[in-house]
């Protein structure tokens, strides 16, 4: 066995170690250790949570990487159809890490009803619709099905359906312009609201409803496998500038692709405000239990200062006296990490079973409640990056061990 760890170990073990000067110090530095991890591991998880959970609510409504014609990039409504007869429709087949391609069209209108009106834009979506997205958002009522015949069912957001005092169940008309000649009468639909959503996302919530694709292109007179443009969703949200590049080579030249990364700049720059507020708060944490261990470190060689004497007398290297210290450090940190472990990860499943903890004000979140997401690798970096940091600060104070002479500290009372 190790000399050193071997050492390490009888004075962990040791009675005098548990009811000796220092065990209070090592306590308070076990437990900032304990306290510090649980910060570090809510702090990640609340910030990967609510990234995950915009990330998610964005690419519901637009898809990953959306490809359109060059025209149409510019606006959220369909102005130039594209061919729905293309390689990578309904399978990406030439794109690895492709889950999903839908076929999507909008066109903008004007819902009025006998008190009020609402500008919308009408989504008009097919068969090959993931709706998975939105059965977290349906608050009432049901999906719209557009997979048999024509119908005039729509999917329609809590907060408009609450503006225009309408609910599930409910018809009304909506106007929508026609795009070749503003001067005619413009298009009149009459749907029927089948659900609610409620996505929290007040930018989409207030102007999108759902309705069949068939709707958009009998108003805008397009054929039957013309549509407004393509929303291509992603194994992998980490590769969409990857992929992008990718599928923009695979397709053809009148073709252009658009990421929500692009689309929505403002509010990805934002969430990526998180990374450095993680970072920041990591970092100090890391710093105030580096120097409770240094504390508990010092105490430690301080009561120890006879025992380093006799073991300088009868050999021992300046570093194999260290490594028993920190051997030693090492296992307190160990404790610290295990108590942190348990409470803060206690606390995350928690809260992503429960919810139990709230926005006060959701809207500036789009989402009510805080989310958290952690995963084991990141668990596992946490843990082993504030074992080898801390350790590392002690190298430092465990250098006083060198300047201690035997024959002054085996007289050290």
């Amino acid at each position: 066995m190790n000399f050193e760890y071997f050492l390490a170990k009888r004075l962990i073990k040791g009675a005098a170690h548990k009811v000796s000067i220092s065990a209070p110090i090592i306590k308070i530095a076990i437990a900032a250790i304990a306290l510090g991890l649980v910060m570090m591991l809510i702090t990640v998880a609340t910030s990967a949570g609510l990234q995950l959970k915009i990330r998610e609510k964005v690419a519901a409504f637009n898809g990953h990487i959306q490809i359109s014609n060059y025209d149409n990039n510019a606006s959220d409504v369909s102005v130039v159809p594209v061919s729905r007869d293309q390689e990578f429709y309904p399978e990406f087949k030439s794109v690895d890490g492709i889950a999903h391609v839908q076929a999507v069209a909008s066109k903008g209108g004007i819902i009025r009803t006998e008190n009020t009106f609402e500008g919308i834009i009408a989504k008009g979506v097919g068969s090959d619709y993931n709706w998975s997205a939105f059965e977290e958002y349906l608050v009432d009522g049901k999906l719209p099905d557009y997979s048999g015949k024509l119908n005039n069912e729509v999917l329609m957001s809590r907060l408009m359906a609450n503006r225009l005092h309408l609910k599930t169940g409910d018809s009304f008309f909506a106007f929508f312009l026609k795009d070749d000649n503003v001067d005619k009468l413009p298009n009149q639909r009459k749907f029927t609201i089948t659900g609610l959503y409620d996505s929290g996302f007040e930018e989409f919530d207030r102007l999108y409803i759902f309705t069949d694709i068939r709707h958009i292109q009998r108003m805008n007179q397009w054929n039957e496998d013309q549509v407004g443009n393509f929303e291509v969703f992603l194994d992998s949200f980490d590769d969409i500038d990857v992929k992008s590049k990718e599928i923009y080579g695979k397709t053809l030249s009148s073709l252009d692709t658009q990421t929500i990364l692009d689309k929505y700049y403002k509010i990805f720059e934002w969430i990526g405000l998180f990374d450095f507020n993680t970072i920041l708060i990591i970092s100090i944490v890391i710093i105030v239990s580096g120097f409770n261990m240094i504390t508990a470190l010092l105490v430690l060689i301080l009561e120890r200062t006879q025992m380093i004497g006799i073991l300088k007398a009868l050999g021992s290297a300046n570093w194999s006296i260290r490594k028993v210290f920190l051997y030693n450090a090492a296992y307190l940190i160990g404790i610290g990490l295990l108590w942190g472990n348990t409470i803060g990860l206690g606390a995350i499943w928690i809260q992503d079973r429960f919810k139990v903890l709230k926005f006060p004000n959701p809207q500036e979140y789009y989402i009510d409640y805080i989310p958290v997401h952690i995963n084991g690798l990141t668990i596992l970096i946490l843990n082993i990056g504030v074992l080898l940091l801390c350790l590392l600060m002690l190298l430092v104070p465990s250098y006083i061990i060198t300047k201690i002479t035997p024959v002054k500290a085996i007289k050290f009372e």
